[in-house]
Formats: C-alpha cells, structure tokens, sequence
C-alpha cells in the first residue's frame, strides 16, 4: 500500500508540474506569509524581472502588487487560534506575452464575503481618477478594523496597476470560504 501511495504522489507531482507550464506559473508558494517571505519573493521576482529585461516601471508595478497581496494575506487572512487556515495562503506569479498575473488565495470567514464583494465591486466601477479621490478619502476618514482595514490596498493596487481585480470565492464549509485574488500588471510600461 506504501508504494500505491508513493506512486500517486510522484503522478501528483508531475500533474502539478505540467498544469504550471500549462498555465505559465512561474512561481507557486503556500503555507504561512511573513515577512521574510515577502522579502523572499521579491527578491526572487527581481531577478526574473531583470533576466526578462522588463521595464523599471513594470518592475515597480510587480514588486508592489506583490508586496500588497502578501500583506493582504498576512494581515487579514481569518485566524481563530484552533484553525488550520491561520496566517496561511497560496501565491503564484504567472507570466503571459502582455503581462504578469499575481494570484493569491487565502481563507476567510463567509460573514465577512459580502462586504468584501462590495468593496471590490465598487473599487472595480471607478474610473482613474475615482480611484484616486477614494484613496485619498480612505486616507483621511477611512475606519481601520482589525479584519477589514480601509481596503487601501485593493484601491491602491487598482490605481498603480490600470486594471480590474478579479476576485472568486470558494466555499469551504459552513465557516470558510477560500478568496482568489488574481492582479494583472500590464507589461508594457
């Protein structure tokens, strides 16, 4: 029975391995986000970037999205002490011809997903200079909460990268729910 087990495991392996290249995933990680983490990825980000001779634009763009989206997970994935989701979360960076995707997932708590529908629905409805105005205005009135924040991150990730976050929902059980985050940061500058 070991052996069945281990045989699974390297097809699991190699199923992985060809849904990246598939998917152009250059970058996959999952378990707890921390800062060195973070440092960790965007020094590895950097590399790539310089490698693929990427504008310092677009490098700026990719270090930031990805440095809000692992915050993100840091700080607001749902913890209750008991839980295995705590503080954990997936982050990949997929490479296409005409930009960089950076994809995160991470557990919340199903009461907390419609105001989290709604504060990106309404990030997404803004034109460029909305977007502005509204992170100007979270800056100054926004209320901070221990699981909500101002959603500064989201309105500021939309204002540097040009584009709409995608965002999905998969429900877990009756508590948890996984949130997918997916950025696109255009490659040309």
């Amino acid at each position: 029975m070991a052996e069945e087990k281990k045989i699974k495991f390297f097809d699991f392996v190699y199923d992985t391995y060809k849904q990246m290249k598939y998917n152009d995933i250059n970058l996959v990680y999952e378990g707890e986000i921390t800062h060195e983490i973070t440092k960790a990825f965007t020094s590895l980000a950097e590399k790539k970037l310089e490698n693929e001779q990427e504008s310092s634009s677009v490098q700026r763009k990719v270090f930031h999205v990805m440095v809000e989206c692992l915050q993100n997970i840091s700080k607001h994935a749902d913890v209750d002490g008991h839980s295995p989701y705590s503080k954990r979360g997936i982050f990949m960076i997929n490479e296409a011809s005409d930009s960089y995707s950076i994809i995160t997932g991470n557990v919340v708590e199903n009461e907390r997903i419609n105001a989290l529908k709604s504060l990106l629905d309404n990030i997404n409805s803004k034109s460029k200079d909305e977007l502005k105005t509204m992170y100007k205005t979270q800056m100054r009135e926004g209320a901070l909460s221990e699981k909500q924040g101002a959603g500064l991150g989201f309105i500021d990730i939309a204002r540097k990268t040009g584009e709409k976050l995608e965002y999905h929902f998969i429900q877990i059980d009756e508590k948890y729910s996984f949130f997918i985050l997916t950025n696109k940061v255009p490659r040309k500058s």
